[in-house]
């Protein structure tokens, strides 16, 4: 593991401390508080749909199915998970940008990963100026940026 990836996992262990990113479910009412109409409206077609379903003589029997499929799908709405972020997710495309997205293009680093970076002797200067120019083109670099520095340098400038 060079120093780059060492410092970038370093990082990435702090965000997901900090942020309480463990990939565990949690209970939370946030859906309620960003959609409160779609919270209620699903309220009432749940309650129209049992009004229709006690009238019908056909589907009277089945109205526990309803009430037991509406109680778990509901479930979902009130659990929220935060996914860990991993140093070997970046640059990956696979089903897990479906559950954490593409993390790795969208958050910024923290400034101090920079500077422990061009602070750290085990960096290479090479590595160092790279990084001066990066962030002297874009400003904020995102994890993405940070790991292409450490890639074979004919990877680096095709990127």
């Amino acid at each position: 593991m060079t120093e780059i990836q060492r410092l970038l996992t370093e990082t990435i262990e702090e965000i997901n401390q900090r942020e309480k990113r463990d990939n565990r479910p949690r209970f939370s009412i946030s859906f309620i508080r960003n959609h409160p109409g779609l919270f209620v409206g699903m309220y009432l077609a749940w309650l129209a749909t049992l009004a229709v379903m006690l009238q019908s003589e056909t589907l009277a029997g089945s109205v526990w199915l309803l009430v037991v499929l509406f109680v778990i799908l509901n479930a979902f709405f009130f659990f929220d998970v935060y996914p860990r972020y991993r140093y070997d997710d970046i640059d990956v495309l696979d089903f897990r940008v479906c559950y954490n997205g593409e993390w790795y293009n969208t958050r910024f680093v923290p400034a101090g990963l920079i500077e422990a970076i061009m602070r750290s002797p085990a960096v290479e200067a090479e590595q160092k100026s790279q990084l001066q120019k990066m962030v002297e083109r874009k400003g904020e670099l995102s994890f993405y940026d940070v790991f292409t520095l450490t890639r074979p340098q004919t990877m680096q400038s095709v990127s």
